[in-house]
């Protein structure tokens, strides 16, 4: 039996108090289709019994971008190739498909609730989909913007709603928790400082400590974003001047962790009590790192997938999940 990493808090990597109250869904388990191949690398304690792996296979030409974890020490992991969605048994590495998705689609970011639904971000289709991580079943489709080229990129769950992004336009966007209802459109204002059409703006996004704003990763820059109002402030940074290549975002307490995807690193920042100011604390490398995306927080470890970049993406590519100690 292999030993779990500690949980000093478990279940969650934004520590913001959950407000709504969600029914439970029912589902039976998916047929699983697809198992990954490649044998997962496995660290060793120093007693030289194995622990957890540290690296996991995903199927070839999965095209990983986005990464969730729940209470349990399941991974489940989108594609840009097909909308797919791929669940990973972190204490095993062997991980298989959950949703088959379709020709066209895409899943890139994603968050599982304590309900047990999926929310997950369609890229370039515009939209927010609802999956039960149970049976892997499509449940509900946003249309969240009729924008010609919009791309929905990442997603937090913050009180009643899920906050999603939208790298090509400067609004957020809040879908209902657990329930049906109207899709709240917030445009952002103040500092915001929109990139070029055709380029990508906000990305990655948490929750305030306080739980009154959402920290949204924009351009190599942060910005605290008022859920009231949506005027965007600068955070300022600390030790270093930018946050280059940003993409997802892991808070724990006041701890920011950015992952800055083709730089090959996760910067570790000290939030002050406001969220106006970032304090660069530490980096975090490591050799299996290639081109990481989003993170997710599962005991003392973060969970990336490596989405490679700058390497072809075909069908035969490979692809890995990694773990780093916190």
């Amino acid at each position: 039996m292999t030993s779990p990493p500690p949980d000093p808090t478990p279940g969650g990597t934004d520590m913001t108090p959950d407000l709504s109250r969600r029914t439970v869904l029912g589902g039976t388990l998916a047929a699983l289709t697809l198992a990954a191949t490649a044998a997962p690398a496995e660290a060793r304690s120093q007693s030289g019994t194995a622990t957890w792996p540290t690296v996991f296979p995903l199927p070839d030409g999965w095209l990983p971008e986005g990464i969730t974890i729940g209470s349990r020490p399941y991974a489940y992991m989108g594609s840009r190739a097909n909308g797919g969605i791929y669940r990973t048994d972190l204490r095993t590495g062997e991980g298989k498909v959950l949703h088959e998705g379709g020709a066209g689609l895409a899943s890139i970011g994603l968050k599982l609730d304590d309900d047990g639904l999926l929310y997950v971000c369609g890229g370039a289709g515009g939209t927010a989909k609802i999956i039960d991580s149970r049976s892997g079943k499509l449940l509900t489709t946003y249309q969240l913007t009729q924008n010609t080229a919009p791309f929905i990129n990442d997603v937090v769950l913050h009180q009643d709603r899920a906050w999603f992004t939208d790298s090509r336009d400067d609004v957020l966007y809040g879908v209902p928790r657990g329930r049906t209802g109207d899709i709240r459109a917030l445009p952002l204002t103040g500092e915001w400082v929109q990139a070029p059409a055709g380029t990508n703006s906000a990305n990655g996004l948490v929750a305030t400590p306080d739980g009154r704003g959402l920290i949204v990763v924009n351009a190599g820059q942060l910005y605290n974003v008022s859920l009231r109002t949506g005027h965007a402030t600068r955070i300022t940074l600390a030790g270093a001047t930018d946050v280059t290549n940003g993409d997802g975002l892991v808070r724990i307490g006041r701890t920011l962790y950015v992952v800055q995807n083709r730089l090959n690193k996760v910067t570790v920042w000290h939030l002050d009590r406001t969220s106006t100011t970032a304090t660069l604390t530490r980096t975090i490398t490591s050799p299996d790192f290639d081109v990481p995306t989003t993170a997710a927080r599962y005991g003392n470890r973060l969970y990336l997938v490596n989405a490679r970049f700058t390497s072809p993406q075909t069908p035969e590519t490979t692809f890995t999940g990694v773990a780093v100690q916190l």
